[in-house]
Order: structure tokens, then C-alpha cells, then sequence
């Protein structure tokens, strides 16, 4: 094989995890060897610093994230046609709706080879069975296409295998990878504060993460306001379609609830929280968390996919179950009337990670996957209709 390997990254939208996870996949890898596109329904930030970075994007607007027929008929054909004619070497797809269309494009454009991440699935079990089940049918169908898919967390490789979304011989497990992180001090904490506008010494019980239904905002107030008798301020780093109702369900509840919107520094504001805590229905191997335990908070999350394989309970942090916020809140209570336990539970969870969950992994492991090694084309945006 000559010259650059011609990668094309396909998301739903490059915002959350899943879009911060193909941004610093793109980064990570060489540049002399890899020629990667990010093509994408919407972005913001990530948008931006993927043109910083020499990325080159690509805007497909009809690639959107609910099922709409019509824009998912636009946007399989704009695939189609970016596919066709730029002739990638690798279709990496990421998401559900990217995934789906994606595949599908490159499956009709002959694409030499398919890889597929899944970073959590489309089903869950807060859906109806009869939709769940048409969300099984169509990932093992577009299994069938898939030379490979990378699973984030060993709770979701598991899942894809038992479901049999992909045969066991084309599944393998990658972690995320995570930007360096400010480690808690008394003085990190002093300046996440300030910059929260926080006072120093109230319990303060954070989440960074986009406010949409599998984040479950709102039983992060429910969990925030069974702790409300201990004074705990809530924190929510990230923006989302569900803003709007998060702080009308904050302000019912009477609870303090304060939300930065997207932000790029979130890592740095890690250390105003005496504990993260995770509220989600459904995830894959969320970022945040693993950038929590590397900062040194200790952690209470829901017990959802890939979780478990950081968060082990009462050992690196404490796990309680999806739509259970009263169990949640009894976690979190635990971390804030125990410190001793909650900082030894911490530095087991920073000893856990050390040495893994970086960039540097993320690359071997994608290189793996496209059987080579390469990133970088032009910093500029183009749009398909």
C-alpha cells in the first residue's frame, strides 16, 4: 500500500464522548501515515478544534440523530455521494444513526474495509421491547457488513457478543482516551470553585456530561434533592437539548443545581466536587468518569455497560442501579460521610487507570483496526447537502 491510509470518521454529531473520542482518535494518529476526515451531522467546539488541529470535516446537515425519514433519505445519499467519490480506504462509523447510514453508504460504494465503534447501544431497557428488539435486528444485520466493530468497555463487547450483534472472531475491546486532567489539591480546588463561583467549604456533588434522556437529568435532581437536608450544591458541566427543562425540574425540586452549558475547561472545574456522580440510563465508557478517578474525586455511578470496568463497587467507587436516584443519593452519601473511605476508594480508582486510557493506546488500537497506522488532512469545512 502506497501514500496515506484515507480515513473517513463518520458521527451522528461531533459533540459528547463519542464525538470527543473520534476527535482525539483523528489527533492521536500519524499524520505521515493516516489522512483522516471527520464527517459529521453537527458539531460546535469540537467542530473548531478539530480544524485547529488540521483535521479536515466534512458537514453532512441531514445526518441527525432522531429517526426521521426524509433527512435520513437525504442524509445516506449525501453519503453515498461524499463515499463515491473520495474513495476512502477505511468507513469508520460511530453511533447509532452514523452507524446505520454510514455502513449502509459504504456497503454501496464498495468500501475496502468497514469499522464500526459501538460506544453504547441505540436499545436499552427504559424502551418498549418491540423497539428494542427492531434496534437488535438492524445492529446484527449491519454486523453482517461490519469487518470490525471496536467496542468501548468490556460491559459492551460482552453485550454486542450476547446479543450476537457481530461474531465473537470480529469484536475487540479499546478503552477511552482521556486529555491530561488537573489532579485535586487544595489549590485546583481552590481555583474550580472560584471559577464555579462556589463557596469552599459546602458539599458539592458534580456531573460533566450532555443533558439529553440517556444523561438523566432529571434523576440527578431527584438524587440532589434526597441529600438536600446535607446542604449539597449541584453541579452540571455540558449543554444539551434537555437544558431548559433541567433547571425548571432543578428550580420545583428546591434544589441548588448550577449549570455551566459546554464547556471547553471541564476537566479543569473536576476538582471543585467532593464526588462525581453519574445518573445515566445507558452509556458505554463515559470520559468524564475515568477523568473524575484520574483527578483524584471519588466516584458514584450507575451500574450501566462498561462502567464496572472502572467503577468496581466499595473498591474504586460506588455503583447503584439506572432509575433508582434514592439509591444514587445513598451512594453519594456514603462518599460525603465517609472521607476516609471516599479517598481510599479514589486512589485505588487513580491506581486502577494509571497507565492506561490515553491517546497513545488509542492509536495502536485503531491502527490495529484499519491494518496500518495514519491521521491529518487540510483544516477546512465543506458541506454536503
Amino acid at each position: 500500500m502506497s501514500g496515506r491510509l484515507r480515513v473517513a470518521a463518520v458521527v451522528t454529531r461531533l459533540e459528547g464522548g463519542a464525538g470527543e473520542m473520534v476527535l482525539r482518535g483523528g489527533r492521536a494518529l500519524d499524520p505521515a501515515e493516516y489522512e483522516v476526515t471527520i464527517v459529521a451531522g453537527s458539531g460546535g467546539r469540537l467542530l473548531r478544534e478539530a480544524g485547529a488541529a488540521g483535521l479536515e470535516t466534512v458537514l453532512v446537515p441531514a445526518l441527525r440523530a432522531p429517526i426521521a425519514p426524509h433527512a435520513d433519505v437525504l442524509a445516506l445519499a449525501g453519503l453515498v455521494r461524499l463515499l463515491a467519490r473520495r474513495k476512502f480506504d477505511v468507513v469508520h462509523t460511530n453511533c447509532a444513526k452514523a452507524g446505520t447510514l454510514g455502513r449502509l453508504a459504504a456497503r454501496r460504494t464498495g468500501a475496502p474495509r468497514i469499522v464500526h465503534t459501538y460506544h453504547g447501544f441505540p436499545f436499552h431497557e427504559f424502551q418498549r421491547v418491540t423497539r428494542r428488539a427492531t434496534y437488535v435486528a438492524v445492529e446484527r444485520a449491519l454486523g453482517r457488513i461490519t469487518d470490525l466493530s471496536l467496542c468501548v468497555g468490556t460491559g459492551v463487547a460482552v453485550e454486542a457478543l450476547r446479543r450476537r450483534l457481530v461474531p465473537p472472531e470480529r469484536v475487540r475491546t479499546i478503552g477511552v482516551a482521556v486529555d491530561p486532567v488537573r489532579v485535586l489539591t487544595p489549590q485546583s480546588r481552590h481555583d474550580a470553585r472560584r471559577a464555579l463561583r462556589l463557596p469552599p467549604d459546602v458539599p458539592v456533588v458534580g456531573t460533566v456530561g450532555r443533558l439529553t434522556y440517556q444523561k438523566a437529568p432529571d434523576d440527578f435532581v431527584a438524587a440532589l434533592r434526597a441529600l438536600r437536608p446535607r446542604g449539597v450544591v449541584g453541579v452540571w458541566v455540558g449543554g444539551g437539548e434537555l437544558a431548559g427543562e433541567a433547571r425548571d425540574l432543578a428550580e420545583r425540586a428546591g434544589v441548588r443545581l448550577v449549570f455551566t452549558g459546554d464547556r471547553a475547561d471541564a476537566v479543569d472545574l473536576l476538582p471543585a466536587f467532593d464526588v462525581f456522580a453519574m445518573s445515566s440510563r445507558y452509556e458505554g465508557l463515559p470520559l468524564a468518569v475515568v477523568e473524575a478517578m484520574r483527578c483524584g474525586i471519588p466516584v458514584a455511578a450507575t451500574a450501566v455497560n462498561a462502567v464496572g470496568d472502572v467503577v468496581v463497587p466499595g473498591e474504586t467507587g460506588l455503583l447503584a442501579p439506572p432509575g433508582r436516584p434514592e439509591l444514587l443519593a445513598a451512594a453519594v452519601a456514603r462518599l460525603l460521610d465517609e472521607p476516609c473511605e471516599a479517598l481510599r476508594m479514589a486512589r485505588a480508582a487513580a491506581a486502577r487507570i494509571a497507565g492506561r486510557h490515553d491517546s497513545a493506546a488509542l492509536a495502536e488500537a485503531l491502527g490495529d483496526a484499519y491494518g496500518g497506522s495514519r491521521t491529518p488532512a487540510a483544516a477546512r469545512v465543506m458541506h454536503v447537502e
